[in-house]
């Protein structure tokens, strides 16, 4: 399952399904290819931290995300309280 932020879903996913080398090299090749979930998360740094926790979840943790079992906002939360001990 592939993972990745954008501020154009549309276009970006075209670029996946195309084949052009603006798409991932992972997902050549793999047409048709299904966009299973979107998410407004905020602002360019807290998208690169959630798809940093997503890329390292196992493929059933990612399918209980698509399914809503686990929320976006958790992985958010988590993120800001390992912030908070950091500092």
């Amino acid at each position: 399952m592939y993972t990745g932020i954008t501020t154009d879903v549309e276009r970006r996913f075209e670029e996946h399904e195309s084949g052009d080398k603006k798409g991932s090299k992972y997902l050549r090749g793999k047409v048709p290819l299904k966009l299973a979930m979107k998410k407004r998360v905020g602002d360019r740094s807290m998208a690169l931290k959630i798809e940093a926790k997503v890329k390292k979840m196992s493929k059933t943790e990612k399918e209980l995300l698509v399914d809503g079992k686990i929320k976006i906002r958790e992985i958010k939360r988590e993120i800001n309280s390992s912030a908070r001990i950091k500092t």
